[in-house]
């Protein structure tokens, strides 16, 4: 929000530098994110005080030889008048009339001012120098606000107001400082300038002047000549209705336009700038119907009915209907007629009963409505505007009849109207006060300062909280905080973000001061800190994928049912789904249950810029109460999950790559194999056939395992004690079509980390055996269903701890070992630890290993 600094001194006498009031603002709370200077020492261009002054137009006379030139002779303080050549339309009426009976002031900058060039489209200073125009010399000019950087009007020259002063320098007149506010959603009471004098009076402690807005009504009673109906109370509990008649629509005074320049908003006519100028003077939105195109004057607030639409102010057809035409989420509330909807409450008006040039009465509603309605409405119609950004945060609800008298009046004065006397005000849900009791104590407890109640009830009455003291004895001082009377706050209708006691607790702090706050050390030493294990692991987890070449990155909790869809369409469930209440757009609009269908996208997209691309990413997904995994809580369960992502070929490009082999199940099995080691896992997992996930290729995916003791049965399907902790495989062709995928193939994985850090254990460490090792082959004939694991496994269970290592070197299935069989061959590397290993030794191992298999699988030894 811009806030005109000399606008805010209007309610609050307050005589600080810019820099020093801007930092006190910020520290409060809310962040002076700019200062603009207009004219003044800071600004781009600052107004030369002896060249760019006031002045006062004696004559306006045709140009011998331009008729869309005149000649104005000047009065600007100088010993004698001066002549200007200027093209100004709002002159043009004054053209030939002789000497003005009435001061019409201007703004003189004369030859070596400096100021923007008017006719460039980007802002260009230059320098004034004088010139011939159609044969008169011309050294002098009367400025518009564009050239003085004001606005981007270049229509006309600048008029002041006829009491200005002649020869006064314009820096002194129109000079402004304008502060930039960055106002948070729990800042709504500040998007006004009476709300940011409330908390600039509140700390810097200077007066604060509120005026109660009258307004001079000379018109009938406006009882029985308009009425309202509201059918919807609970989204409208107050709406205020003013008439005005004998309108006369035209451009506002050039000070208001001014002011709203400042302010950010564009000057349109006097009645539209009067309802933007007392929104941004108090922060109540106005909105103002053509009297004559409402049926009988009467309003009604209620739900758009099936089928209706609206033409708003934009020129836009809107559909009024909920659903993926219109983009609403509920009906929006409507003020109508009775032919139909006339405006979207609290959004925007309607075409068919705007202001126009024409029109002569005026409806003026001020009301309040319900923030969720007015949010939810603007944001599926995308229709954000300055109304509804008030409405959305809160309005006080004591505003509409006093901007109604503010806007009235205003109108009576610069819209010549006659006011008709009274209000329509239907107040069916008045604001409720709240009354909190807050205690010296609780502050102390909260904030870490002592404070006495007398000193709370004046930093919170400096805010506009009613505060009284519950003690009847008012004397001396007390002795301690548990003796201290506790203070009632009566929190007014304009801070509507106060309903307990630890927001006023923060409404103390701001206006003590955070940096007067002292720094108080901790009664005892810190606790030691455990280890927090689960992150450590963590930390290790990436550290084992950086080390594999790859990259970590983040995707966004939130995704849509398409991009579901792209890996498994039957997953594409949204009722599965936890879905926001408020999404910021369609594509965020559930939270995910899985990381691969971001991560694939991830994946397409980092394939268009690189032909490879290795990644993983840690985060959060989340499951509904009734889903399996949620743990049976009543909220969402938020567990985190491991996802990796490979995709491209092998090896770069060389010219010893002849043949360049893509990524392949293989590649991602051995990434996840090196992770289960360093978590020291190796033993406890086992890998399954995995034919239930459409988002894997039949035969190229896995699930993984994890065990406590037993290991897999022979079809490799999990014992009583297995569990999966995660899926690895090629992705199927038509996931990878949809994603956009075109490498010929894509591995993905995502393991449960919960689960896997659950069961990790520390590295241990064994001392080097200075013994030396024995290495022997063996070939194992086995059912070709038989899954490698489950043979490595038995070797392992019939050679015990002297078994060092054991690496499968050969496959082989043909003739030689018969159909529906295949031959493995083994390294089997043994060392002990206290002595060398004998012939013996090795045979007895040996023979255990083959009777096992022999017994377990019905496997053969080949020779």
């Amino acid at each position: 929000m811009r806030v005109p600094l000399s606008w805010l001194k209007e309610f609050v006498a307050v005589d600080l530098p810019p820099e020093e009031l801007a930092h006190k603002l910020t520290f409060s709370g809310l962040e002076v994110a700019t200062i603009h200077y207009v004219g003044l020492p800071g600004a781009d261009l600052v107004w030369d005080a002896e060249r760019i002054v006031s002045c006062n137009i004696l004559e306006v006379l045709p140009h011998p030889n331009a008729d869309r030139l005149v000649l104005a002779t000047v009065d600007y303080g100088a010993a004698a008048p001066h002549t200007v050549v200027t093209g100004a339309p709002n002159l043009f009426p004054y053209r030939g009339l002789g000497r003005l009976s009435h001061p019409l002031k201007a703004v003189f900058a004369r030859e070596g001012a400096r100021l923007y060039d008017g006719h460039a489209d980007e802002r260009q200073i230059v320098t004034l120098k004088g010139r011939p125009v159609r044969g008169v010399m011309s050294d002098a000019m009367l400025c518009s606000e564009k050239e003085l950087g004001i606005s981007d009007e270049h229509e006309g020259v600048i008029i002041l107001d006829e009491d200005t002063p002649v020869g006064v320098p314009l820096r002194d007149l129109l000079g402004e400082v304008v502060f930039e506010i960055e106002i948070t959603p729990n800042y709504a009471r500040a998007l006004s300038i009476v709300g940011v004098a409330r908390e600039v009076a509140a700390i810097t402690g200077a007066p604060l002047t509120l005026p109660d807005p009258q307004v001079h009504a000379a018109g009938p009673p406006i009882a029985g000549r308009a009425t309202v109906t509201i059918e919807a109370p609970e989204l409208c509990p107050r709406f205020s209705l003013g008439l005005a008649e004998g309108v006369r629509v035209g451009p506002a005074p050039q000070w208001m336009q001014r002011r709203l320049n400042y302010a950010g908003m564009r000057p349109i006519n006097n009645v539209v700038d009067i309802s933007n100028y007392v929104m941004l003077e108090w922060g109540q939105p106005t909105h103002a119907f053509d009297a004559d195109r409402v049926v009988d004057q009467h309003l009604i607030v209620r739900l758009a009915r099936p089928g209706e639409r609206l033409v708003t102010l934009d020129g836009k057809e809107r559909d009024l209907t909920p659903g993926p035409a219109s983009g609403l989420e509920r009906t929006p509330l409507m003020v109508c007629d009775a032919s139909g909807p006339l405006a979207v409450a609290g959004v925007m008006g309607g075409e068919s009963s705007e202001v126009r040039a024409d029109t002569t009465r005026v409806l003026l509603e001020a009301a309040i409505w319900e923030p969720v309605q007015i949010r939810k409405t603007a944001r599926g119609m995308k229709l954000p505007s300055e109304a509804s950004r008030r409405f959305e945060r809160g309005v006080d609800y004591a505003l509409p009849p006093i901007a109604q008298r503010r806007c009235l009046e205003l109108m009576r004065q610069y819209a010549g109207a006659t006011i008709a006397q009274g209000l329509v005000d239907a107040y069916p849900r008045p604001w409720q006060p709240v009354t909190l009791e807050l205690t010296p104590r609780e502050v102390a407890r909260i904030l870490g300062v002592h404070l006495s109640a007398r000193t709370i009830a004046d930093l919170l009455g400096r805010l506009g909280f009613g505060c009284t003291l519950r003690s009847s004895s008012g004397a001396g001082d007390f002795l301690s905080l548990a003796s201290e009377p506790p203070v009632l706050v009566q929190v007014p209708s304009f801070r509507q973000d106060v309903t307990i006691v630890a927001d006023l607790c923060e409404e103390v702090a701001r206006i003590y001061g955070y940096d007067q706050i002292p720094t108080t050390r901790l009664a005892d030493e810190l606790p030691p800190s455990d280890t927090h294990s689960e992150l450590v692991l963590e930390q290790r987890t990436r550290e084992v994928l950086v080390g594999a070449g790859l990259t970590e990155l983040i995707t966004h909790s939130l995704i849509d049912m398409a991009l579901v869809a792209s890996l498994a369409p039957a997953e594409a469930v949204a009722e599965h789904y936890v879905k926001l209440a408020n999404p910021t757009t369609p594509e965020k609009t559930y939270m995910r249950r899985s990381l691969l269908p971001s991560l694939g996208a991830a994946l397409a997209l980092n394939l268009r810029e690189r032909e490879r691309a290795t990644l993983f990413e840690i985060g959060r997904v989340y499951l509904k109460p009734d889903q399996p995994g949620a743990g049976g809580r009543w909220l969402p369960d938020e567990p985190r999950r491991l996802a990796i992502a490979l995709a491209g070929p092998r090896e770069p490009e060389s010219w010893l790559a002849a043949r360049r082999e893509p990524l392949d199940f293989f590649d991602l099995k051995g990434v996840v194999e090196t992770l289960v080691a360093r978590l020291g896992l190796s033993d406890q997992v086992a890998y399954a056939p995995l034919t239930d996930d459409e988002r894997f290729h039949p035969g190229r995916a896995a699930a993984l395992l994890l065990t406590t003791g037993e290991e897999p049965t022979r079809a490799g399907t999990p014992a009583s004690t297995s569990r999966r902790v995660g899926v690895l495989g090629e992705l199927h062709p038509a996931g990878r079509a949809r994603l956009g995928l075109s490498v010929p193939r894509a591995a993905m994985a995502e393991l449960d980390l919960a689960a896997l850090f659950a069961a990790a254990r520390p590295p241990s460490f064994t001392a080097i055996s200075r013994f030396p090792a024995t290495v022997q082959d063996l070939s194992i004939v086995a059912p070709i269903d038989v899954p490698a694991a489950r043979i490595e496994a038995l070797i392992r269970r019939g050679a015990g701890p002297l078994l060092e290592a054991l690496t499968l070197f050969d496959v082989y299935s043909g003739p030689q070992v018969g159909d529906g069989r295949r031959s493995l061959t083994y390294h089997l590397t043994f060392r002990a630890s206290d002595r060398t290993l004998s012939d013996e030794d090795l045979a007895r191992v040996r023979k255990k290993i083959i009777t096992g298999l022999e017994r377990e699988l019905g496997a053969t030894i080949r020779a």
